[in-house]
C-alpha cells in the first residue's frame, strides 16, 4: 500500500497539475509500474485523505474518473478495486440490449461508429428476460463510466435499474418510468402505430378483415394492441387478434400486420406458395424498417422509429456528458405490400 502513496507524491513538484490529476495520473501510475493488479483493493478515502492531505472532494472526484474510465471500480461496502489494467482507454461503456435483432444490429453499428477511438465498448443481451437482466446490472454496476440499456417493461425494471447511477445511465428504445431525473433517447409506440393506422384507413378498408399477431409476454409492446384495438373500435372495422402466425393460414382479401419477422418471413412464403399478390390479395404490415423489407416481394410497408439516429443521440451524449431527454420521431414507410 505505500508504494500507491509514493506513486501519488511523485507527482507533487510537477508545475500546473491539480491535486486531482495528480491523484488520477498516480493511480494509473501504479498500474503501469505494476504497483497494483487487477483486482487489487485500493486505499480507502479516509485513509487517502489522512496519507496525502487532500479533501474528501478532491479524491472522490478522482476516484469518480477512474471509475468512469474503467480503470476502478466500486464495490458496495467493500471499498475502491483495480478494474482494468488497460490506463489508455479514456471511457467504459456497458450497452444492454434485446437481442441482436437486425434493427438492434443498426443501433449498434452507429453508435460504436460516432464513440471517440479509445472508448471500450462492451454489449450484453437480456433477452427480454427479467431474470437476465437483473443479473447482468448486478454483474456490471460500478464497472463502468455509462450505462446505456434498453429496459424491460416489468414491474422489477425500476428496481433494477435503480442501482446504476442516474448521471452515468442513459435509457433506450423503449422509456419506462424510473423514479428521478434520468437521461433516455427512446421511440414512442401508441400515439405513433395509431397514426400509423389512421394514415393507412382508406387502403385497409379495401379487406374484408384487419389481423394483428401480438405475442404476449414478449417485447412486442402492449401500447400497440391498445392502438389497434382503439382504431379498429374508432372506425368500424373488422379486426382479430391472434398470439402467433399459423404457417398456410394467409388468407385472400385481408391485411395483415406482425411485428415478429420470423412471422413476416413466413406470411411471404406463403403468399409465395399461394400465388398471392401482396398489395393486391392480401395486405401486409410490419413494424421496425429494414433493407430487407425495402426489397423483399417489392417492398413491405413499414412503420419504423430511426434506430440510427437514435444511436447518434445516445453517443453524444456519452461523448458530451450532457444530459438528454428525446423522443425520437417514427415514420410511416409506404411500399407495393400496402
Amino acid at each position: 500500500m505505500r508504494d500507491i502513496y509514493d506513486q501519488i507524491h511523485e507527482l507533487e513538484g510537477i508545475p500546473r497539475l491539480t491535486k486531482h490529476e495528480q491523484f488520477v495520473q498516480g493511480i494509473i501510475n501504479a498500474v503501469d509500474n505494476k504497483v497494483v493488479a487487477l483486482g487489487d483493493l485500493l486505499p480507502s478515502v479516509n485513509k487517502l485523505m489522512n496519507e496525502l492531505g487532500f479533501a474528501r472532494e478532491t479524491i472522490m472526484k478522482g476516484y469518480k474518473e477512474l471509475i468512469k474510465r474503467g480503470i476502478v471500480e466500486s464495490r458496495n461496502r467493500m471499498g475502491f478495486f483495480i478494474a482494468s489494467e488497460d490506463t489508455g482507454q479514456s471511457l467504459r461503456v456497458a450497452l444492454v440490449l434485446y437481442a441482436f435483432d437486425t434493427f438492434q444490429e443498426t443501433f449498434y453499428k452507429t453508435f460504436k461508429k460516432h464513440l471517440d477511438q479509445d472508448v471500450h465498448l462492451d454489449v450484453f443481451f437480456h433477452h427480454n428476460n427479467i431474470d437476465i437482466l437483473d443479473t447482468i446490472i448486478n454483474n456490471i454496476r460500478g464497472k463502468y463510466g455509462i450505462y446505456v440499456v434498453a429496459p424491460i417493461p416489468n414491474p422489477r425494471t425500476k428496481d433494477i435499474l435503480k442501482n446504476i447511477p442516474l448521471n452515468k445511465f442513459l435509457m433506450i428504445d423503449r422509456f419506462e418510468q424510473m423514479d428521478g431525473d434520468f437521461s433516455y433517447v427512446t421511440q414512442e409506440f401508441e400515439q405513433a402505430t395509431y397514426k400509423a393506422f389512421c394514415e393507412l384507413k382508406d387502403v385497409i378498408t379495401r379487406y374484408d378483415e384487419f389481423v394483428f399477431y401480438y405475442r404476449p409476454s414478449t417485447d412486442t409492446p402492449i401500447e400497440i394492441l391498445r392502438s389497434f384495438k382503439r382504431f379498429i373500435k374508432e372506425y368500424g372495422i373488422k379486426g382479430t387478434i391472434h398470439t402467433e402466425y399459423t404457417p398456410g393460414a394467409i388468407t385472400k382479401g385481408k391485411v395483415y400486420f406482425t411485428i415478429n419477422n420470423t412471422e413476416l418471413w413466413a406470411m411471404l412464403k406463403d403468399c409465395i406458395d399461394k400465388n398471392l399478390d401482396p398489395g393486391a390479395d392480401v395486405g401486409i404490415l410490419s413494424h421496425n424498417d429494414d433493407m430487407v423489407k425495402e426489397i423483399i416481394c417489392g417492398g413491405i410497408t413499414t412503420y419504423s422509429t430511426d434506430f440510427g439516429l437514435m444511436a447518434e443521440e445516445a453517443a453524444v451524449f456519452v461523448t458530451s456528458g450532457k444530459a438528454i431527454k428525446k423522443i425520437i420521431p417514427t415514420t410511416l414507410i409506404r411500399r407495393k405490400s400496402l
